[in-house]
């Protein structure tokens, strides 16, 4: 089991995005996962670009008002008023993926971008497979400034992040072979 595991660290590793990259394609929608400053402004840059018709940011914090998120990303403020939902109700990866279901089922959207950190993206993927299997789902990997995935050994915080985020990916692939839908999840 031990080697197996690792052997399975070393591939999550190894499949993180190293840059980032336009997505190949355009999307019904854009949903970016809270979490990490660059990944709502590469979101809303790529709804500027015409990727998606709509974004949703999930997982925002309640006391973050639609003008301070806005504030951050001045340049495109306009898309606030039009095109941008916020998600106050996802705390974790789980409810993100939830709340993007109910999001795009409300919509009538069948595909999406999405936004989140590169070290985060297998998980999330899981988690949005399980809630939308039909839907068509295009990985947009942020990466971090402050976080190179050649080096990652090097950082004891960096070590501990992909150890962490592997194991929990683990278990969410784990969880979504036997449970039938996420929101029954305990």
């Amino acid at each position: 089991c031990l080697i197996v595991g690792a052997a399975g660290f070393f591939v999550f590793i190894a499949s993180l995005a190293r840059y980032e990259r336009e997505p190949g394609a355009r999307t019904d929608a854009i949903v970016a996962l809270t979490g990490g400053a660059e990944r709502i402004g590469d979101a809303i840059d790529l709804l500027a670009k015409g990727y998606g018709r709509r974004l949703l940011i999930t997982g925002v914090n309640e006391r973050t008002s639609r003008d301070e998120i806005a504030r951050l990303n001045p340049g495109q403020r306009r898309f606030f008023e039009c095109c941008v939902d916020l998600d106050y109700r996802a705390r974790n990866t789980i409810g993100n993926a939830i709340e993007t279901r109910r999001w795009m089922q409300g919509h009538r959207f069948r595909s999406l971008i999405v936004v989140t950190s590169n070290y985060h993206m297998p998980r999330t993927l899981a988690e949005l497979d399980h809630a939308l299997p039909e839907a068509r789902k295009v990985p947009y990997a942020v990466v971090p400034t402050s976080f190179d995935p050649e080096t990652w050994w090097q950082s004891p915080t960096a070590a501990k992040l992909l150890v962490t985020e592997y194991v929990k990916f683990v278990l969410v692939w784990v969880r979504t072979r036997v449970e039938a839908d996420p929101e029954g999840s305990t």
